[in-house]
C-alpha cells in the first residue's frame, strides 16, 4: 500500500490465517515445585554459573577423576530447585576446529558424553549463546543441543527465547543472547529489536525476567561502557535480574534501577591459571511470599587444581545485591481470566508458547505450542470494558512470500481463544508492534519497503500507530502520538 494512506483494515482483508490455538481437553495443569505467588509456603532458589569449560585440561582431569567434581558441586546446586551454567564449546571431535576456528583464537570440542556430568553436578539448564558454541560449526551447535537435550539438559538460546519456568503459581522467565563477536553473537540492530520483543513476551507473561547474557571483555574486572549501556537498555526493557559471562573475573555486582546485575560471574570450572580467574561466583536467587532477592556464593579454585569449591560469598557488592527485593508481577488477567505460559519442560518438546487458563483457580484450559512472539492484553474503546489479545506471529503469507511477524487480535473465552482479526502486516512489513494500553495505541515498527516494492534487505524503518475499531486497525496520523509511538522502539 503506498506511504501516506490512510489504512482501514478488515478481517475479510487480511491474506493470511494467524493460528488460533485450540483449548485441550481439561487436565491436570503444568507446574513445578513451589508455592503460589504472595503465598509461597517453599522458597525457590535460582543458581546460576559463570563459564564452565569441559575441553583442553579440565578434560585431562574429568578421564582421571570425574567422581570428586560431582562430589565438589553436587551438594550445592541439588539443594536448588533450578540451576543453569555457561557451557564453553562445542560437542564434536576436535579434528573438527580446523575450519571452524581461526588461530589464535582457541577451539574447545567437548565429548557428548559429558553433558550427563553437568545433569549429575545438578544443572537443569546450560547456556549456549557465547563465542565457542560454533567452536565446530552449525553441526557442532547441533550436536550440543543434542547432547544436552538427551541428557535432560533444557539448552538456553537466543532462538528459543524467552523460555518459561514454573514453580507452582510462580513463573520465571529468561531470556539468554550474546553479544561477543564470534559463536552466536547477537549484535545488530535488527537482532536488538528481536531482543526487545523476547524481553517483552517474557516481562508480560513472566513474574521475573532474567537475562542471561555473554558480554564484557576478557580479563577486565570491571564492566566496560558497552556493558553498562547495554544492562540500562535491558533493565529499560523489562529485565529484572542480569547474570552475565565471558570475563572469567568477577565483576562487582551492583544494583542498577531497583534490579540486581551481575555483570561478569567468572569461571566455575576453567582451566586458566592466572590468579583472578580462579576466582568465580554463583548468582544465588530466592523468590518467597511474592518477592525475589540475589546474593552469591564464592567460587574458590585452588592454585594447584582446576576443580572449585564454594562458599557464602561475602562482601559489600553481594550484601548491596541481597537488599534489593523485588516484587513479582502477577499473571496476564484478560477479563478474570488468568493466563500463564507452561513450562520449557526439559528439552526435545514442539518449540513455541503454550498458555494455560484459570478462572477463579480452576483450571480451564491449556493451547498447544504456537508460534506466538508476543503477546499482551488489549484494552479497547467502544467495547464495554472488555479486554483483548494482541499477539505476534510467525506464519507464511502469499501476500510477500515470507514467513514473517503476523498481528492477531484474540478474546480470551472460558472455553478457549477465539480469533477477532487475523492480518498480514498492516501497512508495511512489520519488525516489531506493541500495544499502548494507556493510550489504547497499537504502535508498530515497519520495514522500509512495502508490498508494492518489497525489499527485505532494506535497512529502513518507519514507525505508525493504529486505533482497534472494532472489525480492524485504523491509521492514526496525530504527531504526538506517532512520536510516542518511536520512543517504543529506542
Amino acid at each position: 500500500m503506498p506511504a501516506g494512506k490512510s489504512l482501514l483494515i478488515l478481517p475479510l482483508a487480511a491474506a493470511l490465517l494467524c493460528l488460533a490455538p485450540l483449548p485441550a481437553s481439561p487436565g491436570k495443569p503444568d507446574g513445578g515445585a513451589g508455592g503460589g505467588q504472595g503465598g509461597e509456603t517453599k522458597e525457590i532458589r535460582l543458581l546460576f554459573a559463570g563459564d564452565i569449560l569441559l575441553s583442553r585440561g579440565v578434560e585431562k582431569r574429568l578421564e582421571r577423576e570425574s567422581e570428586s567434581l560431582v562430589a565438589a558441586l553436587r551438594p550445592v546446586f541439588s539443594q536448588s530447585d533450578w540451576a543453569a551454567g555457561n557451557l564453553e564449546g562445542a560437542v564434536g571431535s576436535p579434528s573438527a576446529c580446523t575450519d571452524a576456528v581461526v588461530p589464535p583464537n582457541p577451539c574447545f570440542p567437548v565429548r557428548g558424553e559429558r553433558a550427563a556430568l553437568l545433569h549429575r553436578i545438578g544443572f537443569r539448564a546450560i547456556g549456549m549463546e557465547n563465542n565457542h558454541s560454533l567452536d565446530l560449526g552449525p553441526a557442532g551447535r547441533t550436536a550440543t543441543r543434542g547432547a544436552l537435550v538427551g541428557a535432560g539438559l533444557l539448552p538456553l538460546t537466543f532462538e528459543d527465547s524467552p523460555q518459561f519456568f514454573r514453580f507452582g503459581e510462580v513463573t520465571v522467565g529468561l531470556v539468554s543472547f550474546s553479544t561477543v563477536s564470534g559463536g552466536a553473537a547477537r549484535t545488530g540492530e535488527a537482532d536488538r529489536t528481536e531482543l526487545r520483543r523476547k524481553l517483552r513476551q517474557a516481562r508480560n507473561l513472566a513474574d521475573y525476567v532474567f537475562a542471561y547474557v555473554h558480554w564484557g571483555s576478557e580479563f577486565l574486572d570491571w564492566p566496560d561502557e558497552r556493558q553498562r549501556q547495554t544492562a540500562r537498555w535491558l533493565v529499560k526493557n523489562g529485565a529484572d535480574i542480569l547474570v552475565g559471562h565471558h570475563p572469567h573475573v568477577v565483576q562487582k555486582p551492583e544494583v542498577l534501577g531497583g534490579k540486581p546485575v551481575f555483570y561478569s560471574l567468572g569461571n566455575l570450572l576453567f582451566d586458566q591459571k592466572y590468579p583472578a580467574t580462579k576466582e568465580g561466583m554463583i548468582a544465588d536467587c530466592r523468590i518467597a511470599n511474592g518477592s525475589a532477592r540475589c546474593t552469591a556464593l564464592a567460587v574458590r579454585t585452588p592454585a594447584s587444581s582446576i576443580f572449585p569449591a564454594v562458599a557464602k560469598a561475602e562482601g559489600e557488592a553481594e550484601r548491596a545485591a541481597a537488599g534489593c527485593a523485588l516484587k513479582a508481577r502477577g499473571p496476564l488477567s484478560v477479563n478474570g481470566i488468568v493466563l500463564r505460559p507452561v513450562d520449557s519442560g526439559a528439552a526435545g518438546g514442539p518449540p513455541g508458547l503454550a498458555l494455560e487458563a484459570r478462572k477463579d483457580g480452576r483450571f480451564l484450559w491449556k493451547t498447544p505450542r504456537a508460534k506466538i512472539l508476543s503477546i499482551e492484553k488489549m484494552p479497547v474503546d467502544g467495547q464495554s470494558g472488555k479486554e483483548l489479545l494482541f499477539t505476534l506471529e510467525r506464519h507464511y503469507s502469499s501476500m510477500d512470500g515470507e514467513e514473517g511477524l503476523r498481528p492477531c487480535v484474540y478474546e480470551a473465552r472460558p472455553d478457549g481463544l477465539v480469533s477477532r482479526w487475523r492480518g498480514t502486516s498492516l501497512a508495511w512489513p512489520l519488525r516489531d508492534a506493541v500495544y499502548l494500553a494507556e493510550d489504547k495505541i497499537l504502535c508498530a515498527l515497519h520495514r522500509g519497503d512495502s508490498f508494492v516494492s518489497l525489499r527485505p534487505e532494506s535497512g529502513d524503518t518507519r514507525v505508525a500507530a493504529y486505533r482497534w475499531n472494532g472489525f480492524g486497525f485504523s491509521g492514526v496520523h496525530d504527531p504526538d502520538t506517532v512520536n510516542r509511538c518511536r520512543e517504543c522502539f529506542d
